[in-house]
């Protein structure tokens, strides 16, 4: 059995050498490298789903091949998105965020001078990996960027920029294709790139940095574990045999299991159970992976519906998808402002109840429905969906102590991937139980996790948040 690693003395609170966010000046710089980077990071995984069709012809290998494209790059952010959380505490966040974006700057070029399938995974491998390290300290980074009064603004202004992201993803995509061939969807990244690591490296904050020495092996096992989770869930919605999903997921438990049990007195684990003991936390933890596993459903329901059952376009799939998003990017700064006023529990538990409404009005369509029956119930979703997510966002970084933000941050992007893959996982077994009906299944299912999501979310109103 793993031995636990030594109990060590918890390092000292980074805010005690620390202002309390940059003067504008400074700020708005790091906002630039920050939002420039995450934007980067986001976009990518909706462009590599748009030329998959492209990289398959071009490089003479199958769909079911070519999906791998996406895979590896899913599988890599997941698994790293702790540890290098975690490593950002003792070497520093911001390097961790510039070695990240330096990494998925190359790789961005590697992808796009790749020349075969496996010297693309090779490149995807890498980009996945520099993502991670965007992703993995972003909202910690930002926690201390912008000063304490205005937390909810910040954490609105990124999560704007995902959702923009999300939006414009595949139509900036189609609008390259329209001009040139898949490699530029990967070397666009070059400029945007070098300018945020210019940026970022005159501008983010220096911080201190934690005392304790780095977990290696509990790192590579909480990356296993993770993997491997995604992996068993991934398959399980790509209709894997079943002994590899079962296979995937029991291993995962079990590393999980010793995991555990090795980083149970650890001052900082990988894994970071001393912030999941903390109640608010844990709640909005798993009310954001609720909200995720939502839209993870109805991001791979709807469009079958729309295609299958409508015999609707693409293009105007298309078109009815752009609103929840498109309402999450006007929503999120609006929840941003009122999150620093206004309890979490309150505005994400009336979010997640708007959410909760709106699916259940998509699972309730009419059979011809109109273009406008469908464009409000998706607006209802997206305001819903946008209203809870910055006020989570901000109730996660808030109730974790300053010291711990890059775990903290790690557990948000790590919580919306494990959402987002669980749910659509579920949306393709409702599929396989129900054919045509698969698609309303799905709804009714989001139905239930947006109202689970809102009871959790309702009850943080009763826990008092822990110094």
């Amino acid at each position: 059995m793993l031995e636990k690693t030594p109990t060590a003395t918890p390092s000292p609170p980074v805010t005690d050498s620390l202002p309390d966010g940059l003067p504008w000046e400074k700020r708005r710089w790091a906002v630039a490298a920050l939002f420039t980077a995450l934007a980067m990071a986001s976009l990518d995984t909706a462009i590599a789903n748009i030329a998959l069709p492209a990289i398959s012809v071009d490089l003479h290998v199958s769909p079911a091949e070519v999906v791998w494209v996406v895979n590896v790059y899913q599988i890599v952010l997941v698994a790293t998105l702790l540890p290098l959380g975690a490593l950002g505490e003792i070497v520093g966040h911001q390097r961790i965020y510039l070695c990240g974006l330096l990494l998925f700057t190359i790789a961005s070029l590697g992808c796009a001078l790749a020349w075969s399938l496996p010297s693309l995974l090779v490149a995807r491998t890498l980009q996945g990996l520099g993502a991670s390290g965007v992703m993995s300290v972003n909202t910690a980074l930002v926690r201390f960027v912008y000063p304490s009064r205005i937390h909810g603004r910040g954490f609105g202004h990124n999560s704007m920029v995902v959702a923009i992201a999300f939006t414009l993803g595949p139509t900036i995509a189609s609008a390259i294709l329209a001009i040139g061939s898949w490699p530029w969807l990967f070397a666009v990244n070059l400029p945007f790139g070098i300018l945020a690591f210019t940026i970022g490296v005159k501008s983010l904050p220096s911080l201190p940095r934690a005392k304790h020495a780095f977990d290696f092996l509990g790192a590579t096992m909480a990356a296993a574990c993770l993997g491997l989770f995604i992996i068993g869930v991934g398959g399980a919605g790509h209709r894997a045999a079943p002994h590899l999903v079962l296979g995937s997921l029991i291993a995962a438990l079990v590393i999980g299991f010793f995991l555990t049990r090795r980083q149970a007195d650890h001052p900082a684990p990988v894994l970071p159970m001393d912030l999941f003991c903390r109640p608010l936390f844990a709640l909005s933890a798993a009310t954001a992976i609720c909200s995720f596993a939502v839209q993870g459903l109805s991001f791979v329901a709807l469009p079958f519906y729309f295609e299958d059952v409508l015999g609707r376009s693409q293009v105007e799939t298309g078109f009815f998808m752009t609103p929840w998003p498109l309402v999450v990017a006007i929503m999120a700064p609006i929840g941003g402002r009122l999150s620093d006023r206004f309890s979490a529990g309150i505005l994400g538990g009336l979010g997640l109840s708007l959410l909760a409404i709106g699916m259940a009005l998509l699972a309730m369509l009419p059979d011809a429905p109109s273009i406008a029956d469908i464009v409000w119930r998706m607006m209802i979703c997206g305001f819903g969906f946008g209203f809870f997510q910055t006020p989570n966002l901000k109730a996660i970084m808030s109730s974790a102590p300053p010291h711990r933000s890059g775990s903290a941050s790690g557990i948000v992007a790590t919580a919306r991937l494990i959402g987002q893959t669980t749910g659509a996982a579920a949306a393709a077994l409702c599929f396989i139980l129900a054919g045509r009906g698969g698609a309303a299944l799905a709804l009714a299912l989001g139905t239930g996790f947006a109202a689970l999501g809102s009871v959790m979310s309702f009850l943080r109103m009763t826990v008092a948040p822990r110094a």
